[in-house]
């Protein structure tokens, strides 16, 4: 197996060669009633991107634009129905790029 070289780049650098394409459907939804019973808030405290936002109501919104599509809110979420989640279409989402 023949072994790849990467070459030494900052981080900053490389997620800057990172293209993120914003998907025409959201591959995520959130059912915001069933949020307002939920105690925890896990989604809100284990999403990498910060991407739900408890509201004052109980609720939680969610931006699924910026989504890295790692499904670690649909993996913590302990409410049956709160989130549905389905594959992103192709080439949409984030593309990594050597470099």
């Amino acid at each position: 197996m023949a072994s790849r070289h990467y070459d030494d780049i900052a981080f900053a650098d490389r997620m800057a060669s990172v293209e993120f394409r914003v998907g025409r459907r959201p591959h995520i939804t959130v059912d915001t009633e069933v949020c307002r019973s939920c105690t925890t808030k896990a989604c809100v405290t284990a999403c990498p991107a910060d991407l739900f936002v408890p509201t004052s109501d109980g609720g939680v919104l969610f931006n699924y634009e910026q989504c890295f599509e790692c499904g670690t809110c649909y993996q913590v979420c302990n409410r049956e129905g709160a989130l549905s989640w389905s594959y992103p279409d192709g080439g949409d989402g984030v593309v990594f790029r050597r470099g």
